[in-house]
C-alpha cells in the first residue's frame, strides 16, 4: 500500500499523526508547505511512476506558510482525481472547509482533533481508495470472460443482445459464479462503457450505514455527518451501478430502490431536494428471490421492476469442460501476480480437478490454482499436489474412469461427503479433520523449511500474512461476503477484521 502524505506547517501535528500511523502499521510522509508535495508529485511524474506511485491518501491543512491547502486541493486533483484529501481546519475556518468540499475533498478534520477519530477518518479514506482503486485495476486488467461450454455461449450470446440496450438486468447463479464479471461485461460492452462502473455488495454493509451508502446524506443528517457526501447512485451517474447479492436488502430500503428505478429520482439522507440520475442497474443474487418473495423477505413489485432480463449463470460443475482451460488461466494470472515462473499442470490432476464437484464454483478454482502456485514443490502438478479438500472428495479411480471415457464427469459420479462440502468452500485447506488436518500439517511444515533454506528473514510475516488472508477468505466465502458475521465466526471484532482486509489487500 502506498503510504499516506501529510502536509503541515505545524511539527506537532505532524509528529502526533506520523506516531498514530506507525502503530496502525500504516507508512506515511510528511511535508511543511505545499510546494514540497508538489515538487514531489512532480519528481515522480518525471520518473515515469505516475499514479502507481505517491500518496494513497493525502491530509493537508488549510492555512500554511507557502501555499493554501485549498490551492494545493485543487492542484493535486487536477493531477490524481482519484486521490481522498482530508482537510484539517480549526473551527474558526469552518466555512473554508465546506468550500474545500466543491473542489473535491474527501471529509474534512477540524482542529484541535482526536487522534483516534483522525486515524478512523484516514482508515475510511484508505478503504474508499483501495476500492476504487482495485475497482479500477480490475476494469483495466480483467479479460474476455472464458468458457466454451454451451451453457457459457448462451451467456455471452445474451451479453451480445443486451450490448445497446439500457435495461435492467438480473444476475442469478450460486456465489462464486462470476456474476459481477458479467454485469462488468455488460458495462464494457454498452453505449455507457465510457460512464463509471460502480459496485456495491449490499449484503457487506451494515444495514444502519447502506442507506446513506447508496443515496449519500446531506450535512448534519445524522451524528458523524460533517458534510454532504454523494452515495453511489450519484457516482455512477451516466453509467451502470451494480448492486450485488439484491436479496439480502432490508426491506425499508427496497422501497427507496423502487422509487429510484421507477422515476430517476432519490432524496439524500436528510436532503429535502429530489436529485436526478441517469444509472443503468444491474442486480444479482444468489438466492431464489421468487421464494423470498412468498416468505414476505423481497418486495414483488421490486422484483418484477429488476427481473426485466434474467441472466443465469450455471455452476462450474454444469461446465465441466471449462475446467482445464480455466485452470491454466488462473496458473498463469497467478503466476503473474507473484511474480514467478507459471507452473504446468498434468493431465492426470486436471482429470482430478474436473471430477470435482466445486461448491465454491469459479472463484473456488481460482484459489485452490493460487493455492497450488505458492504450495506446489514442482514446475509440473501433480494429482498428489493437488489441496487435500480435492484429494478427499475425488478418488483416483473415479478421475481415471472421467479421463478413460473422454468426457467430464457427470455430477452423480462424484461423491462428495458433506463434511468435505463444507471444507471445500474455500478453495483452500480450511481446518480439515484427521488426514486433512496431517496433510495441511505437513504442507506447512514443508513450506516453511522450504523459505528457512532460502535465507529469507521474514517466514514468520510471510506464513502468517497467507495463513490470515485464506482464512478471512474462507470466512468470507461461507458467510456469503456478509463482513460481520465472517468476523463473528472467527472470533474477532469487525474492525479487527476490516484491517486485516485492508493490510492484506483483499478488498
Amino acid at each position: 500500500m502506498k503510504p499516506i502524505w501529510i502536509v503541515d506547517d505545524d511539527p506537532s501535528i505532524r509528529f502526533v499523526l506520523e506516531k498514530a500511523l506507525l502503530r496502525e502499521h500504516l507508512a506515511s510522509r510528511s511535508f511543511t508547505n505545499p510546494r514540497e508535495v508538489l515538487d514531489a508529485l512532480a519528481d515522480l511524474d518525471d520518473a515515469g511512476a505516475g499514479a502507481d506511485s505517491g500518496p494513497q491518501v493525502l491530509v493537508s491543512d488549510i492555512r500554511m506558510p507557502g501555499g493554501s491547502g485549498l490551492e494545493l486541493l485543487a492542484k493535486v486533483k487536477a493531477r490524481r482525481p482519484g486521490l481522498p484529501v482530508i482537510v484539517m481546519t480549526a473551527y474558526s475556518d469552518l466555512d473554508s472547509a465546506v468550500s474545500a468540499f466543491q473542489g473535491g475533498a474527501f471529509e474534512y478534520l477540524p482542529k484541535p482533533f482526536d487522534v483516534t477519530r483522525a486515524v478512523e477518518l484516514i482508515r475510511r479514506a484508505l478503504d474508499e481508495s483501495l476500492r476504487e482503486q482495485v475497482a479500477e485495476e480490475r476494469l483495466v486488467d480483467t479479460p474476455e470472460m472464458l468458457g466454451q461450454a454451451p451453457a457459457m455461449q448462451d451467456v455471452f450470446r445474451a451479453i451480445g443482445r443486451l450490448s445497446q440496450s439500457n435495461v435492467t438486468v438480473l444476475i442469478t447463479g450460486e456465489s462464486g459464479t462470476g456474476k459481477e464479471l458479467v454485469a462488468r461485461a455488460l458495462h464494457k460492452h454498452s453505449a455507457r462503457a465510457k460512464g463509471p462502473f460502480v459496485a456495491i455488495n449490499t449484503a457487506a454493509i451494515p444495514k444502519d450505514l447502506l442507506e446513506s451508502e447508496l443515496f449519500g446524506h446531506e450535512r448534519g443528517a445524522f451524528t458523524g455527518a460533517q458534510a454532504q457526501r454523494r452515495g453511489r447512485f450519484e457516482q455512477a451517474e451516466g453509467g451502470t451501478l451494480f448492486l450485488d447479492e439484491i436479496g439480502d436488502m432490508p426491506l425499508e430500503l427496497q422501497t427507496r430502490l423502487l422509487r429510484v428505478l421507477s422515476d430517476g429520482q432519490f432524496y439524500r439522507v436528510g436532503g429535502h431536494s429530489a436529485v436526478k440520475v441517469s444509472v443503468r442497474v444491474i442486480a444479482a443474487t444468489h438466492q431464489n428471490l421468487e421464494q423470498r418473495v412468498r416468505e414476505g423477505a423481497f418486495r414483488e413489485d421490486l422484483f418484477h421492476r429488476l427481473n426485466v432480463i434474467r441472466l443465469r449463470l450455471p455452476r462450474l460443475a454444469e461446465r465441466r469442460e471449462d475446467i482445464p482451460m480455466l485452470t491454466r488461466h488462473f496458473l498463469q494470472h497467478s503466476a503473474q501476480q507473484l511474480g514467478v515462473e507459471p507452473k504446468r499442470i498434468s493431465d492426470a490432476a486436471l482429470a482430478r480437478l474436473a471430477a470435482f464437484d466445486f461448491p465454491g464454483n469459479v472463484r473456488q478454482l481460482e484459489n485452490i490454482c493460487h493455492w497450488l502456485t505458492v504450495m506446489a514443490s514442482a514446475q509440473v502438478i501433480e494429482p498428489e499436489d493437488l489441496p487435500p479438500e480435492v484429494l478427499e472428495a475425488v478418488p483416483a479411480a473415479s478421475a481415471s474412469a472421467a479421463a478413460t471415457e473422454g468426457s467430464p464427469a457427470a455430477p452423480s459420479a462424484v461423491p462428495l461427503a458433506a463434511p468435505a462440502r463444507a471444507r471445500a468452500l474455500s478453495g483452500v485447506a480450511a481446518g480439515a479433520e484427521g488426514a486433512a488436518a496431517s496433510a495441511w500439517d505437513a504442507a506447512l511444515l514443508t513450506e516453511a523449511q522450504h523459505l528457512l533454506q532460502s535465507g529469507r528473514t521474514d517466514v514468520w510475516d510471510t506464513l502468517t500474512q497467507r495463513f490470515e488472508a485464506r482464512l478471512i477468505e474462507a470466512a468470507l466465502a461461507h458467510t456469503h461476503g456478509r463482513r460481520i458475521e465472517a468476523a463473528q465466526k472467527l472470533g474477532i471484532g469487525r474492525n479487527t477484521l476490516t484491517r486485516k482486509i485492508q493490510e492484506l489487500g483483499l478488498e
